[in-house]
């Protein structure tokens, strides 16, 4: 068995780390960690999991390195990258789904993560790991950053136009719309019921973090080109799931059939993504409720001739295959696992 520990337990991801790895057959819980909630059973602090594990809420040391495999880090970026120096080289895989190390390039970092002090080597160390995209290097990783869930859809998104077709993509334009799952548990007034049911709230209206990762790792990335990614972000009045819509200039030649192809062709063998045509169910895809509680990332890619732009959806859960399903299924190849163990769940719908 391969021993995981949870830090950051109390909090939403946490909830759902704790489920997936309480239901795998060859991941074993072996740590809680947290600051909040010291001494609370997981029980105690996610309702939904009335499970016995033996553990509480323990505060953080470096002792943790005697009772884990690999740790996963569900904090917040400043704490994760307190957290990553301190158990870097001392536990055999951290897993870290926070901010702290997903943007490589430093100027950049600093201007979406401002008050996020990490070490430039820990930094160059970290892979960006999108299992569908950087498999192979995850086999071995030490020291695993997670993509943000809007930061997954999008890279998932484009990936078959750049690392598949090869295309120079000239600007892209990204919307995107997500559950209030995707900010928490901090209180914010923006985020209580009377303001936020029925809402459709344009948080991020000028930019977002997640689009900045996204272009730090496709410009790093062979053999397309990225010009510029922007990105306007929306708070809607479901509690899970999110979908970004992707509006893509190129002066590449492509149609609608060139389009299903590359993309059916890319994600061959890659179970979580799903390739969808617009119009296959009874209700259009990609549509969030259709992904709830799975590790599914659903994706239509369609050629607006008219307007010369390929439309790119993609939808998933974005406390699974945005954040605790993505981070399982890393644990699975770094250690060797078939990629799906543990994560084979259907989605849930309606939900």
């Amino acid at each position: 068995m391969i021993r995981a520990g949870v830090i950051g337990a109390s909090g939403l991801a946490g909830g759902e780390l704790i489920r997936l790895i309480t239901q795998h057959p060859d991941l074993e819980l072996t740590f809680l960690g947290g600051s909040s909630n010291i001494g609370r059973r997981p029980a105690q602090l996610h309702p939904g999991l009335r499970i016995d594990t033996g553990l509480t809420v323990q505060p953080v040391t470096e002792d943790v390195a005697d009772h884990v495999d690999v740790i996963l880090l569900a904090t917040p970026a400043p704490v994760s990258a307190e957290l990553a120096a301190l158990l870097a080289d001392r536990v055999p895989a951290v897993v870290d789904l926070s901010g702290a190390f997903r943007i490589r390039t430093p100027e950049r970092h600093r201007r979406w993560y401002p008050k996020v002090e990490r070490r430039a080597d820990l930094a160059d160390r970290f892979v960006y790991g999108v299992p569908e995209l950087v498999g192979d290097q995850l086999a071995d990783a030490a020291l695993i950053s997670l993509p943000g869930c809007y930061a997954t859809a999008i890279t998932l998104g484009l990936a078959p136009l750049t690392l598949g077709l090869g295309l120079d993509l000239k600007t892209v334009v990204v919307d995107g719309k997500s559950g209030s799952s995707g900010g928490g548990l901090q209180l914010r007034t923006a985020d209580l019921h009377p303001f936020r049911n029925g809402a459709i709230a344009p948080y991020a209206p000028t930019g977002h973090r997640h689009a900045a990762e996204v272009s730090d790792f496709l410009e790093r990335s062979k053999p397309g080109t990225l010009g510029s990614l922007s990105m306007s972000a929306y708070g809607v009045s479901h509690v899970r799931g999110l979908l970004t819509s992707a509006y893509v200039f190129t002066d590449g030649e492509v149609d609608q059939r060139t389009l299903q192809r590359a993309y059916l062709r890319f994600y061959k063998g890659h179970r979580f993504v799903r390739v969808r045509r617009h119009t296959e169910t009874l209700i259009p895809v990609p549509d969030p409720q259709a992904v709830l509680g799975s590790n599914y990332c659903d994706v239509t890619a369609m050629y607006d001739e008219e307007a010369g732009r390929i439309v790119v959806l993609a939808a998933l859960d974005n406390l699974v295959k945005g954040a605790a399903g993505q981070a399982v299924q890393a644990v699975n190849l770094r250690f060797g696992l078939p990629e799906e163990t543990g994560l084979t769940m259907h989605p849930v719908m309606p939900a």
